[in-house]
């Protein structure tokens, strides 16, 4: 129960024009400053006040990440149900939401074409640049031990790249499927398996952010070094864990946070890194739990850490 000095405050918060045009973008899922300038037209410091104002409020939750910030809807206590309620009401046929979320749609997909570009301009040394970001034969041996013991009967690999996943894990599944937006990565991908004579997985041409047709879909789902491409992987996480079957398994590989801000613009990087405290944050509001973590740490002192969560479902009935 609020007091009534914490509800006017919401509530006058909330009460601003652009206030509520960024709530109303927040409810689409994370942003950052930068997404906000672009789609609103106003200057950083102005949205930086705003946002500074949702912020103390309790509305929405920020977190600094490098020399960017990410904002997200508040989900909990009185806070979070009146930014519930808000993302619920707002008309979307209003002119200036039906605007902004109209800039946003085009933003994304401008951020989706840029990362599709790079991936088809590094598509045959792909393999050769992750080796570079951190110690592969580790990562790739606390990922097997993952699958230890067990015989999967489908296995879903997201963002599969050039198919090493699949590759890797091939004794481990009865049949795998891969899939990735980028054509060149497939053809890499394909030609792989078939050297290797791995028959029973295949790739497929799909978007990783639109999910629906792989609903309930596998025992067992691999997102490797794919979450950080996103500009909210929780709510990706979320499209993922419904993919995966009531008694299934998620394994995640990513980088741990660092500041490596060269990695936004020459590599397409959304995210420097993602934490444990938003892993489980993530997992939970996907209705998923961590139950296993691992960390890799680079080689030396100027490379990248490596994180493994294992996630399973919770509370999932057939």
């Amino acid at each position: 129960m609020a007091n009534a000095d914490t509800i006017v405050a919401l509530l006058k918060a909330a009460g601003e024009e652009t206030r509520l045009r960024l709530l109303a973008l927040l409810a689409e899922g994370e942003l950052s400053v930068k997404d906000f300038t672009e789609i609103l037209g106003q200057s950083q410091p102005r949205i930086s006040r705003h946002l500074k104002l949702l912020a103390d409020a309790g509305l929405v939750t920020r977190h600094a990440e490098g020399a960017w910030a990410y904002y997200r809807l508040t989900e909990n206590g009185v806070a979070g149900s009146l930014a519930g309620w808000l993302k619920d009401e707002l008309d979307g046929s209003t002119q200036d939401v039906a605007r902004d979320r109209s800039k946003l749609t085009r933003l994304r997909m401008a951020q989706r074409e840029k990362a599709a570009a790079y991936f088809g301009k590094i598509a045959e040394s792909w393999d050769r640049l992750r080796s570079l970001h951190a110690p592969e034969a580790a990562v790739e041996q606390g990922i097997l031990q993952c699958f230890e013991g067990s015989d999967v009967e489908t296995l879903l690999d997201i963002g599969t790249g050039t198919g090493r996943m699949l590759e890797l894990l091939a004794d481990h599944y009865r049949q795998g499927m891969g899939i990735d937006s980028s054509r060149e990565m497939l053809s890499i991908a394909r030609a792989k398996l078939d050297a290797a004579g791995i028959a029973h997985a295949q790739v497929r041409l799909g978007d990783i952010a639109e999910l629906e047709d792989y609903s309930d879909f596998a025992d067992a789902v691999v997102v490797h070094q794919v979450l950080h491409y996103f500009d909210d992987p929780g709510a990706a996480l979320g499209a993922i864990g419904a993919c995966i079957k009531r008694n299934g398994t998620l394994v995640i590989v990513d980088f741990a946070p660092h500041k490596f801000e060269f990695l936004r613009e020459e590599q397409a990087h959304r995210r420097l890194g993602l934490s444990d405290d938003q892993m489980e944050s993530w997992a939970q509001a996907a209705g998923l739990k961590v139950v296993k973590v691992d960390k890799f740490p680079p080689q030396d002192s100027e490379g990248l850490t490596v994180c493994l969560w294992q996630l399973s479902p919770v509370g999932r009935t057939q």
